[in-house]
């Protein structure tokens, strides 16, 4: 497995790499920077016992916040919510993709994925971005801003297997026409 660079990158996006709305000064050595979008799923304290993974019904315990461009989304210390990237993106066969938060803002002590780092081969849409605040101060989180970065790997041979939705997974339903928070 090779590791794509700014130049494969370039190529690849002329070619059936899909990532709309980048720029080109997000393209730098081997990874492509993305933008935070505008809404977010945050979670309802609820009187419930617990959350039943067979079972996730995620509009009975959380409700979407949307946030102009100029208004920032605070996060509190100790708080997770759901967001996503602006771009949509979309994986060709023959690539896998790694998603990392910005270090800017581990920094300051923001985590935007604990689990779902991988971008399977096929991906296409906008990928939720899980955001915790990790700091002891509430941080502001401005819509188009810098969060993540995407590297972009070759596979040694296109996936007959790639990404599919699946159906009835509520946390992969959309927030508006493209967004899958």
């Amino acid at each position: 497995m090779t590791v794509l660079s700014d130049v494969d990158i370039k190529e690849r996006l002329k070619k059936d790499l899909i990532i709309e709305g980048v720029k080109n000064e997000h393209i730098t050595g081997s990874t492509v920077d993305l933008t935070l979008d505008n809404k977010f799923r945050i979670f309802k304290n609820v009187h419930k016992t617990h959350l039943d993974t067979k079972n996730i019904d995620m509009d009975s315990f959380t409700e979407i916040i949307e946030k102009t461009d100029d208004e920032p989304f605070i996060i509190h210390p100790g708080e997770f919510v759901l967001g996503s990237i602006r771009e949509r993106i979309k994986v060709p066969h023959d690539l896998m993709a790694r998603l990392d938060g910005k270090s800017s803002l581990g920094r300051v002590g923001i985590v935007v994925h604990s689990t779902a780092g991988n971008v399977d081969p096929g991906w296409d849409g906008q990928l939720t971005l899980e955001i915790s605040n990790i700091s002891r101060i509430p941080v502001a989180l401005w819509p188009g801003t810098r969060v993540a970065q995407i590297l972009f790997m070759n596979l040694q041979s296109p996936s007959s297997t790639p990404y599919r939705k699946l159906p009835g997974k509520e946390w992969n339903k959309p927030l508006g026409s493209k967004n899958r928070v």
